[in-house]
């Protein structure tokens, strides 16, 4: 059975050593009707970049699995790396279906947690097979499974692996995900369940965004005591003032010693819009949704050569040790996500 809470546990920064990076591939057309096609290509180029650098397992059912080796092989991809689990899913956002993993204190004992998910809201039912997907990894990897009675997608958060937590008011707080917990409630359970100290809140997130406002598109630790956040320099644009009150707010970020947070500002794109009576009038672009792996950063990019090369040259820099690798996200995000939002980093 599943114990209530972790003790001694925490949830490290994603540039800590990996083990492996989970995606849920895009095997349900009826989720994605006009771009199925092009993820599976956008997958397979995805999966085989990661498999470079480290294990890519895979959740998608037993009789897609040798499409998406041949995909992933098409890209170059190192197969020997890729791990394949007969793990349906509703939908391809592992960030916020997918467990949230911790390593234990002292040992280094790497377990998962489970977390209620209800689609952003019950906004795109069914999710049955998405809300599953934390227990069968479980069981897949004989791995200790601790549950939470609480609404949590993995993209709401970010952590610097030393105690502190940051997220938004917009998605935690939110009326559609936990109704009945009061903010304490919530930063009780994320503290119990995470292993973070402290919890510290932006307001809301960018134009479009199916989420509500998730932390992943917004503002990102790059360093203990540094985050990435995203501005936007046309005070007529939609987000100015939204990304302009959460930089304001980050000035009293602080580390669990103390310490200011540096905040490194980086550009948005230029708005993304979608064809005509789409659900968005917006897509929710950013160059924020990037990926950490061992080797790499996987860096969203939207065909706007200045705006991302600007994305990649700062990203870069903040991670200097590794390669910084540019991924073409515009139909992607089309859907509602990026390279982040897709993805779920396991501790090694």
């Amino acid at each position: 059975m599943p114990s209530p809470h972790p003790e001694n546990y925490f949830m490290p920064a994603e540039w800590a050593p990996q083990e492996a990076t989970w995606l849920s591939w895009p095997t349900n057309k009826a989720s994605c009707p006009e771009t199925y096609e092009h993820l599976q290509e956008k997958f397979g180029e995805i999966a085989g970049w990661i498999s470079q650098h480290q294990k890519v397992r895979i959740n998608a059912p037993a009789a897609t699995h040798h499409a998406i080796r041949l995909l992933v092989m098409d890209e170059e991809g190192d197969l020997s790396q890729l791990e394949l689990f007969d793990n349906p899913t509703n939908d391809v956002w592992c960030r916020d279906h997918g467990p949230i993993f911790l390593k234990h204190n002292e040992t280094g004992e790497v377990v998962l947690t489970d977390w209620k998910f209800n689609a952003w809201g019950d906004k795109f039912p069914p999710y049955d097979l998405d809300n599953q997907i934390p227990e069968r990894i479980a069981d897949a990897l004989k791995m200790k499974r601790f549950v939470s009675d609480m609404i949590l997608e993995g993209g709401s958060i970010d952590v610097n692996g030393k105690g502190v937590l940051i997220t938004t008011e917009a998605v935690l707080l939110n009326k559609n995900r936990n109704p009945e917990w009061s903010k304490k409630q919530i930063e009780d359970e994320l503290k119990k369940m995470l292993g973070v100290t402290s919890i510290f809140w932006l307001k809301n997130g960018i134009a479009g965004d199916d989420t509500d406002g998730h932390i992943d598109d917004i503002t990102r630790f790059v360093r203990k005591d540094a985050v990435l956040t995203m501005v936007e320099a046309s005070s007529s644009d939609a987000n100015y003032k939204t990304l302009n009150e959460n930089k304001e707010r980050l000035q009293d970020l602080r580390t669990t010693d103390g310490e200011r947070v540096d905040i490194i500002e980086l550009e948005m794109p230029t708005p993304l819009t979608p064809k005509k009576d789409w659900r968005l009038d917006r897509l929710p672009a950013s160059y924020a949704n990037f990926v950490v792996l061992n080797g790499a950063v996987l860096v969203p990019t939207f065909r706007q050569k200045k705006k991302d090369q600007k994305a990649l040259g700062v990203i870069g820099e903040l991670f200097p040790a590794r390669e910084i690798i540019p991924i073409e996200c515009s139909k992607l995000v089309f859907e509602g996500g990026a390279l982040h939002c897709i993805s779920q980093q396991q501790p090694k």
